[in-house]
């Protein structure tokens, strides 16, 4: 996947829709869902479920994710240090 420039081209949080929970753009399916279906089904279950999802989008989810949760995430500073 090309480097994500800006994830809101794909997720949108707004207080007016599902009280400010992430939904993908122009939908009313939370993100959680796709990480709720992850955990305890499969993603081909959440693409069924919620055929309005994108392929483009749960894909930019996913990298969003792993780039930021994964590849980003900062060591803790050692307790030991001086």
């Amino acid at each position: 996947m090309e480097v994500l420039k800006d994830i809101t081209e794909y997720i949108h949080r707004d207080r007016d829709i599902m009280g400010g929970t992430p939904v993908f753009r122009g939908t009313r399916v939370p993100v959680q869902a796709l990480f709720d279906h992850l955990n305890y089904s499969s993603l081909e279950q959440f693409k069924k479920g919620f055929p309005s999802v994108t392929e483009e989008q749960i894909e930019a989810v996913l990298y969003y994710a792993e780039q930021n949760l994964v590849k980003n995430l900062p060591l803790p500073a050692h307790e030991n240090a001086a």
